[in-house]
C-alpha cells in the first residue's frame, strides 16, 4: 500500500528535531491530573526508597509535565512517573521505525539494502529527518501498527497523513521498545538487536544529551532524543536510553512538555538521569558526567532540513 505524503506533512517532519514552531496541528493534550507520585519498587533493599527520593527531588521546582520510566533487570527495579500519559513522539518514534524496518526484513529474510542502511544511520545517529519520512513511506502505516502489535506497544498510534513525529507515545511503550532490543526475544533477532544498539551507540556528540547525563564511564551509552516545539505546550523534549556495565542492565525512558525552551526541557531530563545513574551505578568520579552537555544552541546545532520533494 502507497501512502502519499502531504506537502504539510513534509514541513512538519522536516520541523521535528529542529526546533521549528509549527502552529498549524492541533496539538495532543494529555487530560489534566492531580500531581502524580515517583513509584519505584526494587528488589535491592533500600533502593526503590533512594531513587524515589532522587527523583523527586530532582523534579522539585521544575516546571511543564514530566513522564518517567526506569527499569534495572540487574536488581529487577523499576520506577515510574505519568507511564500511561500520551506524548507527540517527536524524533524518539525513529527507534521504533527501525525497529519495524528489521522486523520487517526478519519476516521476509532478508538483509538491509546498502540504501536502508544509509537511511537508518542517517535518521539514528543524525536524527536526519528526511531519512525517516523516506522510510515512514516505504514501511506505510500496516507495517509500522504491525510491529508495534507484536511489540506489545498497544498505547502507540502513529501520527497521521505522514506526520510521524506526531506518532502518540507513552513511557510504558517506550520502555517495552527498549526491552526488547536489549534481551532476546521472538520479534527481533539478535543482529536486529545488535545493529539498533550500535547505531543508539554512535549518535553524534551534540546529541548525547539527556538520559546519559551523569552515566558513569563504566558503562556503555545507547540514546535517541526527541525535541518539537509547537504552537501549544511549548517544547516536547524527550530522551530514551539504555545502559550496559558496572554490574548493571538498565534503561530509561524521560518524556517531557510544557518546557519554556529547549534546553529548559533538556537540563529537566539530565537532572532526572544524574540522580538514576548515581543510585544504580555510583560513579567513583563525577568527572565521567561531563561528556555529556546540552546545546545551548539547538538551532544552530540541529539545522531544519527542507522538504523533500
Amino acid at each position: 500500500m502507497t501512502h502519499r505524503i502531504s506537502r504539510h506533512a513534509r514541513v512538519l517532519a522536516a520541523a521535528l528535531g529542529a526546533g521549528v514552531l509549527i502552529p498549524t496541528v492541533a496539538a495532543a493534550t494529555p487530560a489534566p491530573a492531580a500531581t502524580p507520585a515517583v513509584s519505584c519498587t526494587s528488589g535491592k533493599a533500600g533502593l526503590a526508597t533512594k531513587l524515589q527520593k532522587d527523583i523527586t527531588a530532582a523534579l522539585a521546582n521544575r516546571k511543564g509535565t514530566v513522564a518517567i520510566g526506569v527499569y534495572d533487570r540487574t536488581t529487577n527495579t523499576t520506577c515510574t512517573l505519568r507511564a500511561t500519559s500520551a506524548y507527540d513522539s517527536a524524533s524518539v518514534v525513529k527507534v521504533t521505525v527501525l525497529a519495524t524496518l528489521l522486523w520487517d526484513a526478519k519476516k521476509h529474510n532478508r538483509y538491509l539494502t546498502d540504501r536502508e542502511t544509509t537511511l537508518a544511520k542517517a535518521m539514528i545517529t543524525k536524527s536526519d529527518n528526511s531519512a525517516t519520512s523516506t522510510l515512514w513511506k516505504q514501511l506505510g502505516l500496516t507495517k509500522i501498527k504491525g510491529f508495534l502489535s507484536a511489540a506489545g506497544m498497544t498505547k502507540t498510534v502513529p501520527g497521521a497523513n505522514g506526520y510521524w513525529g506526531l506518532t502518540q507515545i507513552n513511557v510504558t511503550d517506550e520502555q517495552k521498545l527498549l526491552k526488547l532490543i536489549t534481551a532476546k526475544n521472538t520479534v527481533l533477532s539478535d543482529n536486529s538487536r545488535a545493529y539498533i544498539l550500535k547505531l543508539m551507540n554512535q549518535v553524534i556528540s551534540s546529541q548525547r544529551w539527556g538520559t546519559p547525563a551523569g552515566a558513569p564511564s563504566t558503562v556503555t551509552v545507547h540514546v535517541k532524543n526527541g525535541w518539537l516545539q509547537r504552537s501549544t505546550h511549548g517544547w516536547r523534549v524527550h530522551s530514551v536510553g539504555t545502559f550496559n556495565g558496572g554490574g548493571h542492565d538498565y534503561m530509561m525512558t524521560v518524556l517531557t512538555w510544557d518546557n519554556s525552551t529547549m534546553d529548559y526541557g533538556v537540563t529537566t531530563i539530565q537532572n532526572v538521569a544524574k540522580a538514576i545513574h548515581k543510585n544504580l551505578v555510583p560513579a567513583t568520579s563525577s568527572a565521567t558526567s561531563l561528556r555529556y552537555t546540552p546545546t545551548s544552541t539547538p538551532s544552530e546545532a540541529f539545522p531544519a532540513v527542507p522538504p523533500q520533494g
